[in-house]
């Protein structure tokens, strides 16, 4: 039995693929274009920190619908480069509270609006329009599929897989 060929570009996990491609490669060049260093998923985390101070990591990778344990190490670097800072809970002394230091508000504010600035270019073949009802369809598609991810996105308040309270 011969398998008829796939069109790998009529597949939607291809095309998200790719324009993930174009979605970092545009993050990456306004970023660089203004002389700092950050990746999409620092810059979400960051803005997670600076939304919720003193937000357990946990919490963070729930928020921003990524892997725990690789959520981990992205901390660890931003924790090196003195962008968060680290805090004993007193409620748990296990636990440690995450709040962004004064240089990682100010990379912050330098950020945001160069991202701000990437996101039409992102969906440069779109009109307004379009680019609002795109948005609009991915936000829907997210939604109905988020169970189905490794890295489901977990909203303050809400569950963890272990059904208690990530708070």
């Amino acid at each position: 039995m011969e398998l008829s060929p796939l069109d790998i570009h009529s597949m939607p996990g291809h095309l998200i693929r790719r324009l993930n491609q174009i979605s970092v490669a545009q993050f990456m060049e306004h970023v660089a274009a203004a002389g700092l260093s950050l990746t999409p998923v620092q810059f979400a985390a960051l803005c997670a920190i600076r939304d919720h101070p003193g937000i357990d990591q946990a919490t963070v990778a729930g928020l921003i619908a990524y892997d725990r344990a690789t959520l981990g190490k992205v901390i660890d670097r931003l924790d090196a480069r003195g962008l968060v800072l680290r805090k004993v809970s007193k409620s748990d002394r296990r636990a440690r509270e995450l709040f962004l230091s004064s240089d990682g508000e100010t990379l912050l504010s330098k950020a945001h609006p160069l991202v701000k600035a990437a996101q039409p270019d992102i969906l440069s073949g779109l009109n307004a329009q379009e680019q609002a009802q795109f948005v609009a369809l991915l936000q829907k598609l997210i939604l109905a599929g988020n169970d189905l991810s490794r890295a489901p996105h977990r909203g303050l308040g809400k569950t963890d897989d272990s059904g208690t309270d990530p708070k």
